[in-house]
């Protein structure tokens, strides 16, 4: 298994070494191109991705702009949680934002590995507990907080960004135009 993938697993609880080589057989490790869409909107997918290598972009596209809504790095977890847990068309697109290495799997198999091992049940549920916390979290940020602190939290967290999205991306993840992101970032300066 990939120790980026066994780490993040090992922060909400131990793995035996069988839970250990299920989870391996069950992921693959593929390589995609910037630029490759991993989801459209309107499509239904059962795969979820990891990040050991670059950036996965989430957006939607309304009335003919695109609205970025996240930004997926290494180490984290890229779900569509509609089509994962509804079965329901996604609403919005998954895009590499750079040459991207991920490891992929699917549902079907996970629910298999959570009933022949229930401490990866437990595990999951932690984890997609972790990932709530941290969407709820930018949620209050988003609402609560001016242009300039979401730029400065981004720029904070996720530096990485800044050296391999174009800076439109990230006017529009923050919620403003170009133009505005430009003053922003000449203020800070």
């Amino acid at each position: 298994m990939d120790h980026k993938l066994l780490n993040h697993f090992l922060r909400f609880g131990s793995l035996s070494d069988e839970e250990i080589a299920a989870i391996d057989s069950t992921m693959s490790r593929k390589s995609f191109l910037k630029g490759t869409l991993l989801l459209k909107a309107g499509q239904h997918s059962n795969e979820a991705f990891f990040v050991l290598e670059g950036i996965v972009r989430q957006f939607y596209l309304i009335d003919g702009s695109e609205k970025t809504s996240e930004f997926f790095t290494e180490g984290q977890w890229v779900l569509s949680n509609n089509n994962l847990a509804h079965d329901m068309p996604s609403g919005h697109y998954l895009e590499c934002s750079s040459d991207c290495l991920l490891l992929v799997g699917n549902s079907a198999k996970g629910e298999d590995l959570y009933s022949r091992y229930p401490n990866l049940g437990a595990i999951s549920r932690k984890l997609m507990e972790a990932v709530f916390l941290e969407q709820q979290s930018k949620l209050e940020a988003f609402v609560a907080g001016s242009p300039q602190k979401r730029y400065l939290s981004l720029l904070r967290q996720k530096p990485v960004l800044f050296q391999q999205v174009p800076l439109y991306h990230i006017a529009s993840y923050i919620g403003i135009t170009p133009e505005s992101l430009s003053r922003i970032r000449k203020r800070i300066r």
